[in-house]
């Protein structure tokens, strides 16, 4: 079975950069046709996509937050990272990833899911 496990520290400070690593085990974040997604959830919101990186490695980035997101992949390590940068109170969030099939907006997979939190 595939796991993916989320990492990274629990507490930002504001104007920092949220870095944030998911594991992937079970299954190559380079297999065709699979996606891999960060998607975050507020406290007493819904769940929010925030983008995702293509099995070919390119990457796809929710226009409300691209100009503060980046996305990397390390395939030696099957791993793939989220950059939030500029970060404020509302970042903060439970994160998950998770893994797409086909882009299709299914997930088959998820993380457990890290809770980040925003504040000096």
């Amino acid at each position: 079975q595939v796991q993916l496990q989320e990492s990274g520290p629990g507490l930002v400070k504001p104007s920092q950069t949220l870095a944030l690593t998911c594991t992937v085990s079970g299954g190559s974040i380079t297999t065709n046709y699979y996606y891999w997604s960060w998607i975050r959830q507020p406290p007493g919101k819904g769940l929010e996509w925030m983008g995702a990186i293509r099995f070919s490695g390119n990457i796809y980035y929710s226009p409300s937050l691209k100009s503060r997101t980046s996305f990397s992949r390390d395939t030696s390590k099957n791993q793939f990272t989220l950059q939030l940068s500029s970060v404020t109170p509302e970042d903060t969030a439970v994160y998950y990833c998770a893994r797409d099939v086909a882009g299709s907006g299914d997930y088959d997979y998820w993380g457990q899911g890290t809770q980040v939190t925003v504040s000096s």
